[in-house]
Formats: C-alpha cells, sequence, structure tokens
C-alpha cells in the first residue's frame, strides 16, 4: 500500500512528525482546511484518492482521479445497524486497503448518511447506522494512516455534480436527492454551506402539510412524507392493498404480494404506461415543485440539482416538479426563474464528491509532510558532517514541529 507513510520521518529521529499516524501533527493539518474550496480545487494535487459512500444498504468505495474518473469502484454490504460502529470502519478499512493494493492512494472522503459536525470529523447521529457523537475521522486515520475527510453524503454528492456534472458552471447550487427520503445540500460561490453546526439542508424534515403523515424523525408533515421514494411506494401500497380497480396491473405483476411493490417496478410500470403509476409520479412531482418553490423563495439559488434513486424516473417526475414549481414560485412572472435539473453522475455522485473534496486534504498534508522532509534532510546532511569530521563541538540537533 502506497500511503503517505511512505513520507514519515524515521521513528529513530524521536520527533513528535514520526509518531503513531493520525497523531496531534496530521491533526493540526486536517483542521486547517480552508473554507474557500472554490479555488482550493484548482490547485488541489492531481493525484488518486478514494471515495466512500456510506447508505443504509450498501458501502461504495472507489479510487477516483483529478477530473472525476472512476478508475476502479468496489461495494459490500453494509454491516447491520444493531452492530457495533467498529463494524463499519472495519468495512471501511478492509475497502481502502483493497484499492490501495492497486492504487497509489494519497487521502480518502466520506460521504455518510448522517449528521456531520462543521469540523468534518464526528458524525453525529446516522440513521441507518449506529453512530452517535462518532469520531470517524480520527479513527479512521489512525488506521489508514492517509488524511481522511467526513461529510453528509448529500453535500459530497452537489460537489460533485458542480465539479463534474449537472451544476457545472452555476454560483448558487441546490442539490434535493431523492431515496428513502430526501437530503439535500447548499453551494454558494464554490463553497458548501454547511451551516453553523455542520447540519444544514435537512430539507426534507420541513413541515408542508400541518398534523400530516407521520415521519420517523417524530414530526408530521414532512416534505419527505410527500416527495420521495417512500412516499411513491407507500401509496402504491395502499392502492393495492385497498384492492382498487387502478392498481389491478400492480397486483398483478407481484402476484398479490403487496409487500414486493418497490420503487424500481413502479418506475417500471409507469414508463410501459401504467395510469396509475403515471399518476402517483405527478402526485410526488407536484410536491416536490411545491418544496423547490419554498427553498428558491428562500435561498434564491440559480439551479436545483435533482438526485438520488427516484430521480431515475426523469420527466415522470421532474415534468410535474416543475410545471408545480412555476405555480408556487413567489413572485412568478416578476423574478428569474431558477434552472431544474436531473443530476448526471447517478448513485456514484456522493463518491466521486468524497473523493475530490478529499483531493484538498491531501494537498494540505502533502505540504506538511514536505516541510518534515525537508527538516530530515538538512538534519542528516549536518549529521553526516558531523561524522565526517566538518562538524566539531556540537550534537546535532533533531528537526522541531512547527
Amino acid at each position: 500500500m502506497s500511503t503517505y507513510r511512505d513520507f514519515a520521518l524515521p521513528r529513530a529521529l524521536g520527533t513528535r512528525a514520526a509518531a503513531t499516524p493520525g497523531g496531534s501533527a496530521r491533526a493540526t493539518v486536517l483542521r486547517t482546511v480552508s473554507a474557500r474550496e472554490r479555488r482550493s480545487h484548482l490547485t488541489a494535487p492531481r493525484v488518486p484518492t478514494v471515495g466512500i459512500d456510506i447508505g443504509g444498504t450498501k458501502v461504495m468505495a472507489g479510487v477516483v482521479d483529478a477530473d472525476g474518473r472512476i478508475l476502479e469502484q468496489i461495494k459490500t454490504e453494509t454491516p447491520d445497524k444493531s452492530k457495533s460502529a467498529k463494524v463499519v470502519e472495519d468495512t471501511i478499512t478492509e475497502l481502502v486497503l483493497d484499492l490501495s493494493d492497486r492504487h497509489d492512494v494519497h487521502a480518502v472522503g466520506i460521504g455518510a448518511a448522517g449528521w456531520v459536525d462543521a469540523d468534518r470529523s464526528r458524525v453525529l447521529f446516522a440513521p441507518h447506522l449506529a453512530w452517535r457523537n462518532e469520531p470517524l475521522r480520527d479513527s479512521l486515520q489512525a488506521r489508514l494512516a492517509v488524511p481522511v475527510m467526513v461529510d453528509n453524503d448529500a453535500n459530497t454528492a452537489a460537489w460533485a455534480e458542480w465539479r463534474f456534472g449537472a451544476g457545472r458552471g452555476e454560483d448558487h447550487l441546490v442539490m434535493i436527492t431523492l431515496g428513502t427520503g430526501i437530503g439535500g445540500a447548499i453551494l454558494e460561490d464554490g463553497q458548501v454551506k454547511r451551516g453553523k453546526y455542520g447540519v444544514a439542508g435537512e430539507f426534507g424534515h420541513m413541515q408542508v402539510v400541518p398534523g400530516g403523515h407521520r415521519c420517523p424523525c417524530g414530526n408530521r408533515g414532512c416534505w419527505e412524507q410527500y416527495s420521495s421514494g417512500n412516499a411513491l411506494v407507500r401509496e402504491a401500497r395502499e392502492l393495492a392493498a385497498a384492492d382498487s380497480p387502478v392498481a389491478y396491473n400492480i397486483i398483478e405483476r407481484v402476484k398479490g404480494s403487496v409487500p414486493d411493490i418497490t420503487g424500481p417496478l413502479i418506475t417500471e410500470l409507469a414508463r410501459e404506461g401504467d395510469a396509475m403509476c403515471i399518476e402517483l409520479f405527478q402526485d410526488i412531482g407536484q410536491w416536490l415543485g411545491v418544496g423547490i418553490a419554498n427553498l428558491a423563495a428562500a435561498l434564491d439559488p440559480s439551479c436545483f440539482v435533482i438526485g438520488g434513486g427516484v430521480s431515475a424516473a426523469d420527466d415522470l417526475l421532474i415534468g410535474p416538479a416543475r410545471e408545480a414549481f412555476r405555480r408556487n414560485l413567489t413572485g412568478r412572472g416578476y423574478r428569474p426563474e431558477a434552472r431544474i435539473a436531473k443530476a448526471q453522475l447517478g448513485p456514484e455522485a456522493g463518491m466521486v464528491g468524497a473523493a475530490d473534496l478529499a483531493r484538498l486534504v491531501a494537498r494540505r498534508f502533502r505540504r506538511a509532510n514536505r516541510r518534515r522532509l525537508e527538516r530530515y534532510e538538512k538534519y542528516e546532511r549536518y549529521a553526516q558532517a558531523i561524522r565526517s569530521g566538518g562538524v566539531t563541538g556540537r550534537s546535532p540537533r533533531p528537526p522541531q514541529e512547527p
């Protein structure tokens, strides 16, 4: 495995720079990551990095180059949420080490489905995993001996779409990810807006129907209860369970087993022209447009990028969303309308974005290691001069930490 440990000073020097990977020096370097990401990515080292996307059902890992191309990708199932946090960390470590056998890995970026603190070091809460205030960054750095960056998976997906996908050239972008629920992210002037505590962009829990459907978050009427994969499947199953005449086609497809109705099946039938499935997409598309109009009133972006698994329905979903957006936009007819675009990078967006954000951390770590290496070489030259008799009366001093 070729990592930054190859550049570390030998332990024989007895300096803190040669301490266990993930020590105080490295942590100091990582805390200096600037928020000026727009300019930073232009000068980041063009080295391969690993991106990790952790969801409720799978962990996806890939080596990504500086142009956003995936050089290799591997997947595995997410360990059951009842298991300890260490089990998930073991899975991540195994994937990174596997990829490192074939690639020169310089940093690791992780997009986690959960709340990540403003320092991008701890996962405060992950609904599908046993992470509660988990110091994920430091734990993995100590095991992998390369710099690690942790962020929310919607933030990493939005970054990827801004850098390489549907959001290229946009100065104010909002990403909405439609999956089991609704996630989101905000980019302004090339910076991910994470909020004071790191948990900005949880659009799915805006209340749109007071007293509406109960949400797993504990509230009622959340946006994701009306425009998400869960909402789509729930409505279809309710019609099938009621033996509605409009649901006969889908009931026949699943041979009467209502639990077998899934989002991909509804999408497939809608594309085949099934009237009920098309209507369901129109319903959640309209709710999507209402929520986008609310976000436009609050944030006024130039572009909304719609990603996540449900977005695979294309215009079955996005067409009704655009219509509802125009009908509900505050000041409609007297203001510019934001563009609504489907994400281009598909399910790999979070992985690609995590790898690209990690590249910014790699640059700063490379600089720190270069300075340590220069001090070590200077020390070696001085020690050699003493051994050869060129310097007398003094002992060589080991290089000091900045």
